[in-house]
């Protein structure tokens, strides 16, 4: 029980970080809880398909279906936390001015909703479906099912639990900050899981992987540590990184943040008044 418990905490604790985030990134724009519950729930169903499908994907691809899979979805998640990172840094102004009058209309404000619910959706789906096939898993090799499910259920109370407090917090930043720290966190979460891309496209053989566990802090910070899980998420903490995955790390972190800066130097647009 308490296995399983620690597993499922250490993955809904990934999903739940992002998505307090991508909430605290649009606070104030109206209709995000729409989108990204429906995200949530898109996320949800499609690890379960996946988790259902998990041995034909695997073997796909001569066996690096899986692997290949994983490097998409968070490629794709990259793309879209970059780019709302850039659209956030053109039309923030606008979406912070109105944050202060309730009711008003929000510019231009569907657009990054639908980037945030496909994030939100990427990161459920990935999550749920490591945890799907690990429940499974434990339970056909013998564990008995009471036992199975309290420890799930006490890891995942605890995963939102975190999330909603790291979510909370956010929200105490003034409004001002907000965009900078939200945008801040996004872009090295988004060089995070573009790192993680690049270990699964290695784990595929897919690309090489430019020099293999070029140091190893896992004594000082070992990586399945809570502290090392929180790290993994927010900023792409590796114990033992390959070159490769240092590569796409720096690489998407220069793109995303040069784009901004281009943004951020063009005059802003003018606040229309309803």
């Amino acid at each position: 029980m308490l296995a399983t418990g620690v597993i499922v905490f250490r993955e809904v604790i990934e999903a739940a970080l992002i998505i307090s985030i991508v909430m605290a990134a649009s606070q104030g724009v109206r209709g995000r809880t729409a989108w990204i519950s429906a995200g949530l729930v898109a996320g949800l169903i499609a690890s379960c398909v996946v988790a259902f499908f998990a041995d034909r994907l695997a073997m796909a691809v001569s066996g690096i279906g899986q692997d290949l899979f994983n490097a998409i979805v968070l490629l794709t998640a990259v793309f879209l936390l970059g780019w709302h990172n850039v659209w956030m840094q053109q039309h923030g102004r606008e979406l912070a001015s109105e944050m202060r009058q309730l009711g008003q209309s929000v510019l231009a404000g569907s657009r990054p909703l639908y980037a945030l619910a496909t994030v939100v959706g990427l990161a459920v789906l990935r999550e749920g479906t490591e945890v799907i096939l690990f429940l499974y898993g434990v339970l056909s090799s013998g564990e008995e099912t009471p036992a199975l499910l309290t420890g799930g259920v006490l890891g995942l109370s605890l995963g939102v639990a975190m999330g909603v407090a790291m979510y909370f917090g956010l929200l105490r930043i003034p409004h001002r900050r907000l965009f900078a720290v939200t945008s801040g966190l996004i872009l090295f979460l988004a060089a995070g899981l573009a790192a993680q891309a690049a270990a699964c496209l290695v784990q595929a053989d897919l690309i090489s992987p430019l020099g293999r566990a070029l140091w190893d802090t896992s004594a000082w910070l070992p990586e399945e540590s809570l502290a090392g899980r929180l790290l993994h998420v927010l900023v792409g903490y590796v114990a033992q990184p390959d070159g490769v995955q240092l590569l796409f790390y720096f690489i998407t972190l220069t793109i995303i943040f040069v784009m901004m800066r281009i943004c951020q130097l063009k005059p802003p647009a003018l606040v229309e008044k309803p």
